[in-house]
């Protein structure tokens, strides 16, 4: 066993039961919520000190000691939201070490809002990523996709078993090397999601990220990435008839190598419903998205209207097309039968592109929650949220009273909570940090239409969570705070010969599944819901990277950056 995998082991381990000061180990916007998680020792006082000089700049008391179910343990909390002033910090409490080091700056989530960005670059098929891009992480390019196989599943009179095409470029799924539409859609409707709703946030962005297409005069950063995938997307639907390839994949999952040493055959399987939904959903919003770059990319728009009305089409003639695993194919499913969401989702982006009352989904027998993969509803509201003006009088307050009805519920669980984190015991699951940042995302809806500020701050605990105030200590993203992860399950992270991993990547977060452990050298750190993760590469249920996890670091970081206010105006107490 390699040592310094099992040392990462009994850190985490030892960590998780010795208990620390818990920050968000990247730091805070002047005025946002600033809470820390203290282990329930017996001092009743914090101190906030300059991390240089060692110099006290607050002084707080402790709140009572309280028990946190998620991870079976006793906190006590520090709320040090007067500290308005910039600066490097670390808060104290007698009897314990010292917090890692934390910034407050007016920029604070700009960097790891960049690499989250980055991290789709690095993910990037049928492309090399040059030195010039990617630094220590540059490769040469993998799969091409310019010579795919129609698979026996997905064969149609114009296509037929074995017929090639091609569909290169998009984005790497996630720790394997296969392309998936319906984990694209959320992925990609997020990212565009943020474009709309902050733009003046990305368009001063600079990445450092290869224009797509070097003649189209330019796009922002964010959708030149963006655009990468939806020209895969593109591809992805078949011309004869509308309908959507599920995914881009090989047979079986490849080993433990880079792209260009991944050589297998690669197919196109099936269509389905849910794909051709997705895509439908998608492409209809990026239409919107697009129509403003015409100049860039004359027509890109109107394809994607077009693309996104013919799927929609196909999905009305095949209602119950449900993917089903095909006996030799053996890589991820995102197989889903429940399908009222996607249709809801669809007909809500093309309902807002076109203005077309066909498409308008019935708002009054339309539920709402928290979005992932399987449950695309939450972004039917989202989309149908920011466009209240499009709407009538009646549409547009039923939006607004259940985008307000399920923040008051994220709302209550935050407020119950001894660590003040909005997750229960059952939150934690495969990819639990995705859903606390899903949870982020639908709350700050709800500060968009009204600005309390108790919904924002629910929203930072959240980001606060995966950045590293959870009782763990952890850093949850890659390259980012005083312990990150260090060994990802991401291909190109653990074959490139680089020590560090790729930049830029949330992790999935404690799963007490742990679906994995009996594959695993060394053992989780804990059972319970909150403490059940580890670093290491073999942990592909806690441990790996995907686009859909990214994506809502990428919202939820520049919402916090663009709605936090300004400092409080009572200056800590010296």
């Amino acid at each position: 066993m390699n040592r310094q995998i099992l040392c990462a082991g009994l850190l985490a381990a030892s960590l998780a039961q010795a208990g620390e000061i818990a920050v968000n180990q990247v730091g805070y916007a002047p005025g946002a919520a600033k809470i820390a998680a203290v282990p329930a020792v017996e001092a009743t006082a914090f101190t906030v000190v300059d991390n240089a000089s060692g110099r006290t700049v607050l002084r707080g008391r402790l709140g009572a000691a309280a028990r946190w179910e998620p991870a079976g343990q006793d906190v006590r909390l520090a709320d040090f939201s007067r500290l308005a002033r910039p600066g490097h910090y670390r808060l104290h409490v007698d009897g314990l070490p010292d917090s890692p080091p934390f910034i407050v700056a007016a920029d604070a989530y700009a960097a790891v809002n960049a690499a989250a960005i980055k991290a789709f670059y690095f993910n990037r098929a049928s492309t090399p990523l040059l030195g010039v891009h990617a630094g220590h992480w540059a490769r040469p390019a993998g799969h091409a996709d310019d010579h795919v196989l129609v698979h026996a599943s997905a064969a149609g009179p114009g296509r037929p078993e074995g017929t090639v095409i091609a569909a290169p470029k998009g984005w790497y799924d996630a720790g394997d090397y296969n392309k998936y539409i319906v984990n694209s859609g959320i992925t990609v409707y997020t990212l565009l999601a943020a474009w709309e709703h902050f733009p003046a946030f990305f368009k001063a962005q600079k990445l450092n990220i290869p224009e797509t297409d070097k003649s189209s005069g330019g796009l922002p950063d964010l959708l030149s990435e963006a655009l990468w995938n939806l020209d895969w997307m593109l591809a992805m639907q078949d011309p004869a008839d509308g309908g959507v390839y599920h995914k881009l994949t090989n047979k079986g999952f490849d080993g433990v190598v880079m792209p260009a040493a991944a050589t297998g055959e690669r197919y196109v399987v099936q269509k389905t419903t849910a794909a051709t939904l997705d895509f439908a959903a998608v492409m209809a919003q990026a239409g919107r998205v697009f129509a403003a770059f015409e100049a860039q990319r004359p027509g890109l728009s109107a394809r994607m209207r077009s693309a996104a009305e013919r799927a929609w089409r196909w999905a009305q003639a095949h209602p119950r097309e449900v993917y089903h695993q095909p006996p030799d194919i053996r890589t991820g499913d995102y197989g889903d039968d429940k399908l009222d969401d996607e249709f809801a989702w669809a007909g809500a982006e093309l309902f807002i592109t076109t203005g077309e009352a066909r498409y308008r989904p019935d708002l009054e027998t339309l539920a709402i929650s928290v979005p992932g993969w399987g449950d695309v509803k939450g972004l039917a509201w989202v989309t149908l949220s920011s466009n209240r003006r499009k709407l009538g009088e009646n549409d547009s307050v039923v939006v607004k009273a259940r985008i307000m009805t399920l923040a008051d519920e994220l709302l209550a669980t935050w407020q119950a909570s001894a660590y003040r984190v909005g997750m229960r015991p059952q939150d934690y699951n495969w990819g639990s940090n995705s859903g606390a940042l899903n949870r982020a995302l639908m709350l700050i809806q709800a500060y968009r239409l009204k600005p309390r500020p108790e919904l924002l701050a629910a929203a930072q605990a959240l980001f606060d969570h995966v950045l590293g105030r959870n009782p763990l200590g952890q850093s949850m993203v890659t390259g980012f705070g005083a312990k990150p992860p260090l060994h990802p399950h991401h291909r190109p992270s653990e074959a490139d010969g680089v020590e560090a991993p790729v930049p830029g990547f949330l992790v999935g977060g404690p799963n007490p599944g742990q679906q994995d452990k009996a594959g695993c050298p060394v053992a989780y750190a804990a059972a319970q819901p909150a403490l059940s993760y580890l670093d290491h590469f073999c942990s592909y249920s806690s441990n790996e990277v995907a686009i859909n996890w990214n994506a809502p670091l990428v919202y939820v970081s520049a919402a916090l950056q663009a709605l936090t206010p300004g400092a409080p105006s009572t200056a800590p107490a010296r």
